[in-house]
Protein backbone atom coordinates (compact mmCIF):
# COMPACT_ATOMS: atom_id res chain seq x y z
CA UNK A 1 0.00 0.00 0.00
CA UNK A 2 1.21 3.48 -0.87
CA UNK A 3 1.38 4.80 2.69
CA UNK A 4 2.30 1.55 4.43
CA UNK A 5 5.84 2.83 5.11
CA UNK A 6 7.38 -0.68 5.05
CA UNK A 7 5.66 -1.61 8.29
CA UNK A 8 6.71 -5.28 8.06
CA UNK A 9 9.69 -4.98 5.71
CA UNK A 10 13.13 -3.42 5.58
CA UNK A 11 13.20 0.17 4.35
CA UNK A 12 15.15 0.14 1.03
CA UNK A 13 18.22 2.33 0.67
CA UNK A 14 16.56 4.53 -1.95
CA UNK A 15 13.71 5.38 0.44
CA UNK A 16 15.94 6.75 3.20
CA UNK A 17 16.08 10.44 4.16
CA UNK A 18 18.79 12.96 5.02
CA UNK A 19 19.80 13.03 8.66
CA UNK A 20 18.53 16.60 9.04
CA UNK A 21 15.02 15.55 7.99
CA UNK A 22 14.96 12.79 10.59
CA UNK A 23 16.72 14.96 13.19
CA UNK A 24 13.98 17.59 12.95
CA UNK A 25 11.42 14.95 13.84
CA UNK A 26 13.52 13.67 16.71
CA UNK A 27 13.95 17.21 17.95
CA UNK A 28 10.20 17.65 17.69
CA UNK A 29 9.80 14.74 20.10
CA UNK A 30 12.07 16.24 22.75
CA UNK A 31 11.13 19.90 22.33
CA UNK A 32 7.45 19.72 23.10
CA UNK A 33 5.10 21.09 25.71
CA UNK A 34 6.16 18.20 27.93
CA UNK A 35 9.80 19.31 27.89
CA UNK A 36 8.84 22.81 29.01
CA UNK A 37 6.76 21.25 31.77
CA UNK A 38 9.61 18.97 32.84
CA UNK A 39 12.01 21.93 33.02
CA UNK A 40 9.54 23.95 35.07
CA UNK A 41 9.04 21.07 37.52
CA UNK A 42 12.81 20.71 37.91
CA UNK A 43 13.24 24.47 38.33
CA UNK A 44 10.53 24.67 40.96
CA UNK A 45 12.35 22.14 43.16
CA UNK A 46 16.03 22.56 42.23
CA UNK A 47 18.62 25.27 41.78
CA UNK A 48 19.63 26.00 38.19
CA UNK A 49 22.90 24.08 38.47
CA UNK A 50 21.24 21.14 40.20
CA UNK A 51 18.79 21.02 37.29
CA UNK A 52 21.71 21.17 34.83
CA UNK A 53 23.29 18.16 36.55
CA UNK A 54 20.02 16.21 36.57
CA UNK A 55 19.43 16.95 32.89
CA UNK A 56 23.04 16.03 32.05
CA UNK A 57 22.94 12.65 33.79
CA UNK A 58 19.51 11.79 32.44
CA UNK A 59 20.35 12.97 28.91
CA UNK A 60 23.62 11.04 28.68
CA UNK A 61 21.91 7.83 29.72
CA UNK A 62 19.08 8.46 27.27
CA UNK A 63 21.47 9.23 24.44
CA UNK A 64 23.40 5.99 24.92
CA UNK A 65 20.21 3.91 24.80
CA UNK A 66 18.79 5.95 21.92
CA UNK A 67 21.95 5.69 19.81
CA UNK A 68 22.29 1.93 20.31
CA UNK A 69 18.63 1.30 19.48
CA UNK A 70 18.80 3.76 16.58
CA UNK A 71 21.86 2.21 14.94
CA UNK A 72 20.20 -1.21 15.05
CA UNK A 73 17.14 0.28 13.35
CA UNK A 74 19.24 1.96 10.67
CA UNK A 75 21.34 -1.09 9.87
CA UNK A 76 18.37 -3.43 9.61
CA UNK A 77 15.77 -0.96 8.28
CA UNK A 78 13.16 -2.41 10.63
CA UNK A 79 10.67 -1.02 13.12
CA UNK A 80 11.16 -1.76 16.81
CA UNK A 81 8.56 -4.53 17.05
CA UNK A 82 9.70 -6.35 13.87
CA UNK A 83 13.37 -5.97 14.85
CA UNK A 84 12.50 -7.57 18.20
CA UNK A 85 11.89 -10.89 16.39
CA UNK A 86 15.65 -11.31 15.87
CA UNK A 87 16.89 -9.34 18.87
CA UNK A 88 15.95 -11.62 21.71
CA UNK A 89 12.18 -11.87 21.73
CA UNK A 90 11.29 -14.14 18.81
CA UNK A 91 8.03 -13.80 16.89
CA UNK A 92 5.86 -14.50 19.94
CA UNK A 93 7.75 -12.08 22.16
CA UNK A 94 7.75 -9.43 19.42
CA UNK A 95 3.95 -9.51 19.42
CA UNK A 96 4.04 -8.65 23.12
CA UNK A 97 6.49 -5.82 22.44
CA UNK A 98 4.18 -4.56 19.69
CA UNK A 99 1.16 -4.82 21.98
CA UNK A 100 2.98 -2.91 24.72
CA UNK A 101 3.85 -0.11 22.30
CA UNK A 102 0.32 -0.07 20.92
CA UNK A 103 -1.33 0.25 24.34
CA UNK A 104 1.17 2.71 25.73
CA UNK A 105 1.59 5.05 22.77
CA UNK A 106 -2.03 4.98 21.63
CA UNK A 107 -3.01 5.76 25.22
CA UNK A 108 -0.61 8.70 25.42
CA UNK A 109 -1.86 9.87 22.04
CA UNK A 110 -5.33 10.16 23.56
CA UNK A 111 -4.09 11.77 26.77
CA UNK A 112 -2.07 14.41 24.92
CA UNK A 113 -4.94 15.01 22.51
CA UNK A 114 -7.04 15.80 25.58
CA UNK A 115 -4.39 18.31 26.75
CA UNK A 116 -4.39 19.80 23.26
CA UNK A 117 -8.18 20.18 23.30
CA UNK A 118 -8.29 21.78 26.73
CA UNK A 119 -5.52 24.18 25.75
CA UNK A 120 -7.27 25.35 22.60
CA UNK A 121 -10.61 25.63 24.40
CA UNK A 122 -9.03 27.82 27.08
CA UNK A 123 -7.44 30.03 24.44
CA UNK A 124 -10.10 30.17 21.76
CA UNK A 125 -13.33 29.40 23.58
CA UNK A 126 -16.01 28.54 21.06
CA UNK A 127 -17.00 24.88 20.83
CA UNK A 128 -16.85 22.58 23.87
CA UNK A 129 -13.67 20.65 24.67
CA UNK A 130 -14.88 17.45 23.04
CA UNK A 131 -15.21 19.21 19.66
CA UNK A 132 -11.61 20.44 19.90
CA UNK A 133 -10.57 16.90 20.86
CA UNK A 134 -12.26 15.44 17.78
CA UNK A 135 -10.71 18.08 15.55
CA UNK A 136 -7.20 17.66 17.01
CA UNK A 137 -7.33 13.86 16.87
CA UNK A 138 -8.60 13.90 13.30
CA UNK A 139 -5.81 16.27 12.24
CA UNK A 140 -3.04 14.15 13.73
CA UNK A 141 -4.57 10.94 12.38
CA UNK A 142 -4.73 12.42 8.88
CA UNK A 143 -1.06 13.40 9.05
CA UNK A 144 0.01 9.95 10.25
CA UNK A 145 -2.06 8.16 7.59
CA UNK A 146 0.20 9.74 4.96
CA UNK A 147 3.26 8.41 6.79
CA UNK A 148 6.81 9.53 7.38
CA UNK A 149 6.91 12.06 4.53
CA UNK A 150 3.90 14.02 5.83
CA UNK A 151 5.24 13.87 9.37
CA UNK A 152 8.53 15.34 8.16
CA UNK A 153 6.69 18.32 6.70
CA UNK A 154 4.84 18.75 9.98
CA UNK A 155 8.22 18.97 11.71
CA UNK A 156 9.44 21.56 9.19
CA UNK A 157 6.53 23.79 10.26
CA UNK A 158 6.21 23.16 14.00
CA UNK A 159 9.84 22.92 15.11
CA UNK A 160 10.94 26.38 13.89
CA UNK A 161 7.76 27.87 15.38
CA UNK A 162 8.54 26.22 18.69
CA UNK A 163 12.12 27.49 18.65
CA UNK A 164 10.82 30.99 17.95
CA UNK A 165 8.54 30.65 20.95
CA UNK A 166 11.44 29.56 23.13
CA UNK A 167 13.43 32.63 22.15
CA UNK A 168 10.45 34.92 22.61
CA UNK A 169 9.77 33.43 26.04
CA UNK A 170 13.29 34.23 27.17
CA UNK A 171 13.02 37.82 26.01
CA UNK A 172 9.51 38.39 27.38
CA UNK A 173 9.59 36.50 30.67
CA UNK A 174 13.24 36.82 31.57
CA UNK A 175 14.00 40.25 30.16
CA UNK A 176 13.33 41.99 33.48
CA UNK A 177 15.39 39.52 35.48
CA UNK A 178 19.10 39.10 36.00
CA UNK A 179 20.12 35.73 34.57
CA UNK A 180 23.05 35.34 37.00
CA UNK A 181 20.65 36.00 39.88
CA UNK A 182 18.12 33.46 38.59
CA UNK A 183 20.87 30.89 38.16
CA UNK A 184 22.13 31.47 41.71
CA UNK A 185 18.88 31.63 43.65
CA UNK A 186 17.39 28.72 45.63
CA UNK A 187 14.43 26.78 44.21
CA UNK A 188 11.07 28.50 44.75
CA UNK A 189 9.30 25.31 45.78
CA UNK A 190 9.88 22.21 47.91
CA UNK A 191 13.37 20.81 47.40
CA UNK A 192 13.85 17.97 44.92
CA UNK A 193 16.79 15.57 45.21
CA UNK A 194 19.22 14.89 42.35
CA UNK A 195 17.99 11.29 42.16
CA UNK A 196 14.39 12.46 41.81
CA UNK A 197 15.30 15.00 39.14
CA UNK A 198 17.39 12.56 37.14
CA UNK A 199 14.62 9.97 37.35
CA UNK A 200 12.15 12.48 35.90
CA UNK A 201 14.50 13.30 33.00
CA UNK A 202 15.33 9.67 32.18
CA UNK A 203 11.80 8.38 32.63
CA UNK A 204 10.22 11.08 30.51
CA UNK A 205 11.80 9.91 27.26
CA UNK A 206 12.48 6.19 27.68
CA UNK A 207 9.61 5.23 25.38
CA UNK A 208 11.01 7.66 22.83
CA UNK A 209 14.35 5.83 23.06
CA UNK A 210 12.75 2.42 22.56
CA UNK A 211 10.68 3.50 19.56
CA UNK A 212 13.82 4.99 17.95
CA UNK A 213 14.15 2.25 15.26
CA UNK A 214 10.69 3.23 13.98
CA UNK A 215 12.29 6.54 13.03
CA UNK A 216 15.94 5.69 12.32
CA UNK A 217 15.09 2.93 9.84
CA UNK A 218 14.73 5.91 7.48
CA UNK A 219 18.30 7.06 8.20
CA UNK A 220 21.11 6.27 5.80
CA UNK A 221 24.09 5.65 8.10
CA UNK A 222 24.93 4.97 11.73
CA UNK A 223 26.77 8.29 11.90
CA UNK A 224 23.50 10.02 10.97
CA UNK A 225 21.90 8.44 14.04
CA UNK A 226 24.69 9.67 16.30
CA UNK A 227 24.57 13.21 14.89
CA UNK A 228 20.81 13.59 15.08
CA UNK A 229 20.64 12.12 18.58
CA UNK A 230 23.37 14.35 19.98
CA UNK A 231 21.87 17.44 18.37
CA UNK A 232 18.19 16.77 19.05
CA UNK A 233 18.33 15.28 22.53
CA UNK A 234 20.96 17.74 23.73
CA UNK A 235 19.15 20.77 22.34
CA UNK A 236 15.76 19.49 23.42
CA UNK A 237 16.81 18.66 26.96
CA UNK A 238 19.11 21.63 27.54
CA UNK A 239 17.56 24.41 25.46
CA UNK A 240 13.89 23.76 26.16
CA UNK A 241 14.38 22.14 29.55
CA UNK A 242 16.61 24.86 30.96
CA UNK A 243 14.35 27.59 29.63
CA UNK A 244 11.62 25.90 31.66
CA UNK A 245 13.92 25.93 34.71
CA UNK A 246 14.60 29.66 34.36
CA UNK A 247 10.93 30.45 33.76
CA UNK A 248 9.99 28.59 36.94
CA UNK A 249 12.58 30.55 38.90
CA UNK A 250 11.43 33.86 37.42
CA UNK A 251 7.71 33.24 38.00
CA UNK A 252 8.15 31.25 41.25
CA UNK A 253 5.80 28.67 39.80
CA UNK A 254 5.81 25.33 38.01
CA UNK A 255 2.68 26.25 36.04
CA UNK A 256 4.31 26.46 32.64
CA UNK A 257 1.01 27.15 30.85
CA UNK A 258 0.38 30.16 33.06
CA UNK A 259 3.98 31.31 32.65
CA UNK A 260 3.90 31.15 28.85
CA UNK A 261 0.41 32.68 28.65
CA UNK A 262 1.46 35.66 30.73
CA UNK A 263 4.76 36.18 28.92
CA UNK A 264 4.01 35.26 25.31
CA UNK A 265 0.32 35.96 24.90
CA UNK A 266 -2.26 33.94 23.02
CA UNK A 267 -0.10 33.42 19.94
CA UNK A 268 2.79 32.00 21.95
CA UNK A 269 0.50 29.70 23.89
CA UNK A 270 -1.15 28.53 20.69
CA UNK A 271 2.25 27.60 19.25
CA UNK A 272 3.12 25.84 22.50
CA UNK A 273 -0.08 23.81 22.54
CA UNK A 274 0.13 22.92 18.86
CA UNK A 275 3.69 21.68 19.46
CA UNK A 276 1.93 18.70 21.02
CA UNK A 277 1.13 17.72 17.43
CA UNK A 278 4.77 16.95 16.73
CA UNK A 279 5.12 14.40 19.49
CA UNK A 280 1.60 13.06 19.18
CA UNK A 281 1.98 12.10 15.53
CA UNK A 282 4.85 9.81 16.53
CA UNK A 283 2.82 8.35 19.39
CA UNK A 284 0.19 7.30 16.87
CA UNK A 285 2.67 6.27 14.18
CA UNK A 286 4.67 3.91 16.40
CA UNK A 287 1.53 2.47 18.00
CA UNK A 288 0.23 1.61 14.52
CA UNK A 289 3.50 -0.18 13.64
CA UNK A 290 3.26 -2.17 16.86
CA UNK A 291 -0.33 -3.18 16.09
CA UNK A 292 0.53 -4.27 12.55
CA UNK A 293 3.24 -6.61 13.85
CA UNK A 294 1.06 -7.97 16.67
CA UNK A 295 -1.86 -8.76 14.35
CA UNK A 296 0.39 -10.56 11.88
CA UNK A 297 2.03 -12.68 14.57
CA UNK A 298 -1.00 -13.53 16.71
CA UNK A 299 -3.73 -13.68 14.05
CA UNK A 300 -1.64 -14.52 10.95
CA UNK A 301 -3.35 -11.67 9.15
CA UNK A 302 -1.95 -8.67 7.32
CA UNK A 303 -3.22 -5.37 8.71
CA UNK A 304 -1.96 -2.43 6.68
CA UNK A 305 -0.58 0.54 8.61
CA UNK A 306 -3.18 2.96 7.26
CA UNK A 307 -6.03 0.88 8.66
CA UNK A 308 -4.21 0.47 11.97
CA UNK A 309 -3.69 4.24 12.14
CA UNK A 310 -7.35 4.96 11.48
CA UNK A 311 -8.46 2.42 14.11
CA UNK A 312 -6.10 3.63 16.83
CA UNK A 313 -6.47 7.30 15.95
CA UNK A 314 -10.25 7.05 15.95
CA UNK A 315 -10.36 5.17 19.23
CA UNK A 316 -7.89 7.48 20.99
CA UNK A 317 -9.69 10.56 19.70
CA UNK A 318 -13.13 9.39 20.83
CA UNK A 319 -11.86 8.33 24.26
CA UNK A 320 -10.17 11.70 24.75
CA UNK A 321 -13.36 13.50 23.65
CA UNK A 322 -15.55 11.73 26.19
CA UNK A 323 -13.01 12.17 28.99
CA UNK A 324 -12.36 8.48 29.68
CA UNK A 325 -8.58 8.92 29.45
CA UNK A 326 -8.54 11.12 32.55
CA UNK A 327 -8.62 7.84 34.45
CA UNK A 328 -6.19 6.04 32.13
CA UNK A 329 -2.92 7.69 33.15
CA UNK A 330 -2.37 5.39 36.14
CA UNK A 331 -2.61 2.38 33.82
CA UNK A 332 -0.21 4.02 31.37
CA UNK A 333 2.24 4.71 34.19
CA UNK A 334 2.28 1.03 35.11
CA UNK A 335 2.64 0.04 31.46
CA UNK A 336 5.64 2.37 31.45
CA UNK A 337 7.30 0.19 34.09
CA UNK A 338 7.35 -2.64 31.54
CA UNK A 339 8.91 -0.52 28.80
CA UNK A 340 12.62 0.02 29.71
CA UNK A 341 13.66 -3.68 29.87
CA UNK A 342 12.79 -4.05 26.18
CA UNK A 343 15.78 -1.86 25.34
CA UNK A 344 18.02 -3.90 27.63
CA UNK A 345 17.15 -7.17 25.88
CA UNK A 346 17.40 -5.75 22.34
CA UNK A 347 20.76 -4.08 22.95
CA UNK A 348 22.22 -7.14 24.71
CA UNK A 349 21.18 -9.52 21.93
CA UNK A 350 22.09 -7.28 18.99
CA UNK A 351 25.49 -6.09 20.19
CA UNK A 352 26.73 -8.71 22.68
CA UNK A 353 25.06 -12.13 22.49
CA UNK A 354 24.38 -11.94 18.74
CA UNK A 355 22.63 -15.31 18.60
CA UNK A 356 20.48 -14.34 15.60
CA UNK A 357 22.71 -11.61 14.17
CA UNK A 358 24.10 -13.86 11.36
CA UNK A 359 20.59 -14.26 9.91
CA UNK A 360 20.15 -10.50 9.79
CA UNK A 361 23.62 -10.00 8.31
CA UNK A 362 23.05 -12.59 5.59
CA UNK A 363 19.84 -10.99 4.31
CA UNK A 364 20.60 -7.28 4.74
CA UNK A 365 22.07 -6.68 1.28
CA UNK A 366 19.10 -8.29 -0.47
CA UNK A 367 16.61 -6.28 1.56
CA UNK A 368 14.72 -9.41 2.52
CA UNK A 369 13.86 -10.68 5.99
CA UNK A 370 15.55 -13.85 7.31
CA UNK A 371 13.67 -16.99 6.31
CA UNK A 372 13.90 -18.41 9.84
CA UNK A 373 13.02 -16.84 13.15
CA UNK A 374 12.80 -18.09 16.73
CA UNK A 375 9.25 -18.48 18.02
CA UNK A 376 9.38 -17.88 21.77
CA UNK A 377 12.55 -17.19 23.76
CA UNK A 378 11.75 -17.86 27.43
CA UNK A 379 15.01 -16.34 28.66
CA UNK A 380 14.09 -12.98 27.09
CA UNK A 381 10.69 -12.99 28.80
CA UNK A 382 12.36 -13.75 32.13
CA UNK A 383 14.81 -10.89 31.62
CA UNK A 384 11.95 -8.60 30.66
CA UNK A 385 10.00 -9.33 33.84
CA UNK A 386 13.12 -9.27 36.02
CA UNK A 387 14.22 -5.93 34.57
CA UNK A 388 10.81 -4.42 35.30
CA UNK A 389 10.96 -5.74 38.87
CA UNK A 390 14.44 -4.25 39.36
CA UNK A 391 13.25 -0.88 38.10
CA UNK A 392 10.14 -0.93 40.27
CA UNK A 393 11.58 -2.17 43.55
CA UNK A 394 15.33 -1.52 43.74
CA UNK A 395 15.54 1.18 46.45
CA UNK A 396 18.51 3.10 45.01
CA UNK A 397 19.66 4.48 41.67
CA UNK A 398 17.50 5.61 38.75
CA UNK A 399 14.58 3.20 38.20
CA UNK A 400 14.55 3.52 34.40
CA UNK A 401 18.29 2.89 34.12
CA UNK A 402 18.17 0.11 36.71
CA UNK A 403 15.51 -1.59 34.63
CA UNK A 404 17.47 -1.39 31.36
CA UNK A 405 20.72 -2.52 32.97
CA UNK A 406 19.02 -5.34 34.86
CA UNK A 407 17.51 -6.82 31.70
CA UNK A 408 20.75 -6.18 29.74
CA UNK A 409 23.05 -7.97 32.19
CA UNK A 410 20.68 -10.85 32.86
CA UNK A 411 20.17 -11.49 29.15
CA UNK A 412 23.94 -11.60 28.59
CA UNK A 413 24.24 -14.09 31.44
CA UNK A 414 21.53 -16.29 29.91
CA UNK A 415 23.13 -15.94 26.48
CA UNK A 416 26.53 -17.09 27.66
CA UNK A 417 25.08 -20.06 29.55
CA UNK A 418 23.08 -21.06 26.47
CA UNK A 419 26.14 -20.72 24.22
CA UNK A 420 28.16 -22.87 26.62
CA UNK A 421 25.43 -25.51 26.68
CA UNK A 422 25.18 -25.56 22.87
CA UNK A 423 28.96 -25.82 22.56
CA UNK A 424 29.05 -28.70 25.02
CA UNK A 425 26.28 -30.52 23.14
CA UNK A 426 28.08 -30.05 19.83
CA UNK A 427 31.31 -31.49 21.23
CA UNK A 428 29.63 -34.63 22.62
CA UNK A 429 27.29 -35.20 19.69
CA UNK A 430 28.28 -37.70 17.03
CA UNK A 431 27.58 -35.73 13.90
CA UNK A 432 24.42 -34.07 15.21
CA UNK A 433 23.63 -30.52 14.20
CA UNK A 434 23.69 -27.62 16.68
CA UNK A 435 20.41 -25.96 17.51
CA UNK A 436 19.56 -22.60 19.03
CA UNK A 437 17.25 -22.50 21.99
Amino acid sequence: MEHDDFSLRRVPADRRYSWISVALQRFGQVSSFHQFLLGAVLGFGMTFWEAVLAITIGSVLLEIITILMGIAGTREGLSTSVLARWTGFGTGGSSLVGLLMTLSLAGWFGVQNDVFAHGLHALMGGPPVWVWALAGGALVTAIVVFGFHAMAWTAYLTVPAFLALAGFSIISALGDHSLPALMAEPPPGPSMSLAQGTTLVAGAFIMGAIMTPDMTRFNRTASDVVKQTLVSVTLGQYLIGLIGVLLAHAAKSADVVGIITSSSGVLGTLILVTAILKINDWNLYSSSLGLVNTVQVLLSRRLDRTTATLLLGGLGTVLSAIGVLDHFTTFLTWVGVLTPPVAGVVIAEYYVVRRWKPELDATRASGELPSTCPSWVPSALICWVAGAAVGAWLPWGIPTVNSVLGAFLLYILFGRRTAAAVSSTAMTSSGGSKTRS
